[in-house]
């Protein structure tokens, strides 16, 4: 469309037009069109949520001209790239991403923003080496567990909903895993000890059993039987009298299991060996040990959603982070990010994710399956 307004010649006109035609102000030309080309367009981004470190695969046509580094950005902040083709890139999340748009931009333009989830940090200088746990107001419970045999001056720390971090024990020898009763009592596994603390919710500890080996994940029944997993196999089933029996045994496993009830009842295990195909294993209550899923690497703390989909910190086909596995045994990365050692649904829907020294907040939009019921 011309920019220019043609105005009607009078009808006696004292001066006619010469020479030169009046010049006319050129249309604006797009450089893509100009060019043949188009603006970068972006088909798909996998997984859609990350936390910082983590890395996106962007798929799409024309992000990335010849001899031309493009720009992945979210919101302002930039991305860092580590494989760029025309159709394909793949860029790490940088920290304090605030914008949930993602952009590619080439020479030939700017590509219409695609949705990606962020995590922000709340806590930090911490040793998770399991679940973080969230008491019924949303307080959030994680621990410095230490290397073995190592003395620490505080065992578990409590972020509130402020996400003010305040030392909350001490004095647990290599405190592993975390999970709370009803009442609100918080329990703590010891793999040095071999002992679960009971510890009430204004932090006076007793001790709840002992002799547990290397005791390590724990999750609560819903008649309130404590599961405690020993690293070399066996799984002990504490009633709440604190009688205590062999449950179940299973692989041994090099690190620690992790362990989660989903909705029908059944325990869930993860212990993580030194291959890359391992298992989760589900066990009935009557104690019978079958594989659930296998194919993961490494993987560590598990948790169910509502529908229940069971969530497992890992990798598949070598990529890290969260992945989802649907009641019908169907895998999918559906958050990235590295060293993950453990999560939990917190409220409103957030996933509250444990590196092995932060804590990361991701608004996923996926409320958890409760844990004690």
């Amino acid at each position: 469309m011309s920019l220019w307004k043609k105005t009607e010649k009078p009808e006696h006109s004292p001066e006619k037009t010469t020479g030169k035609q009046a010049e006319k102000p050129a249309p604006h030309v797009d450089k893509a069109v100009a060019t043949g080309k188009t603006r970068p367009l972006i088909t798909g981004v996998s997984p859609c949520a990350a936390i910082p470190g983590g890395e996106i695969l962007i798929r799409g046509m024309g992000l990335a001209e010849d001899g031309v580094r493009p720009q992945v950005r979210f919101g302002d902040q930039p991305g860092t790239l580590l494989l760029t083709a025309s159709n394909r890139l793949i860029v790490r999340v940088p920290g304090d991403v605030v914008s949930r748009n993602l952009t590619v931009e080439t020479g030939n333009g700017l590509s219409a923003s695609a949705s990606v989830v962020v995590g922000r940090t709340i806590a930090e200088n911490l040793h998770p080496v399991s679940n973080p746990a969230l008491d019924a107001q949303g307080n959030i419970y994680a621990t410095f567990s230490g290397t073995r045999g190592q003395k620490v001056t505080t065992s578990v720390f409590k972020i509130d909903l402020n996400r003010v971090m305040q030392p909350f024990l001490n004095e647990v020898m290599n405190a592993t895993a975390l999970a709370f009763d009803r009442e609100g009592s918080l329990y703590v596994s010891s793999r040095m000890e071999g002992s679960i603390y009971k510890v009430a919710p204004n932090g006076h500890r007793s001790t709840f059993a002992q002799g547990m080996g290397v005791a390590t994940g724990i999750a609560f029944d819903r008649d309130e039987n404590l599961y405690v997993g020993d690293r070399t196999g066996t799984i002990f089933k504490i009633s709440p009298d604190r009688q205590i029996f062999v449950f179940a045994t299973v692989e041994p496993s090099v690190s620690a299991y992790h362990m989660a009830f989903g909705p029908a009842g059944d325990l869930f295990v993860t212990g993580p060996t030194t291959s890359s195909f391992d298992h989760v294993m589900r066990v009935t209550p009557a104690g019978e040990v079958t594989p659930y899923f296998r194919g993961l690497g490494r993987p560590q703390g598990l948790a169910f959603d509502i529908e229940g989909n069971l969530y497992v910190t890992a990798s598949l086909a070598g990529r890290r982070g969260v992945i989802r596995i649907t009641p019908d045994a169907k895998a999918e990365l559906v958050v990235s990010g590295y060293d993950l050692v453990g999560l939990a649904f917190g409220l409103q829907g957030s996933l509250i994710l444990a590196t092995n020294d932060s804590l990361v907040d991701l608004p996923l939009g996926v409320e958890g399956l409760p844990l004690v019921r």
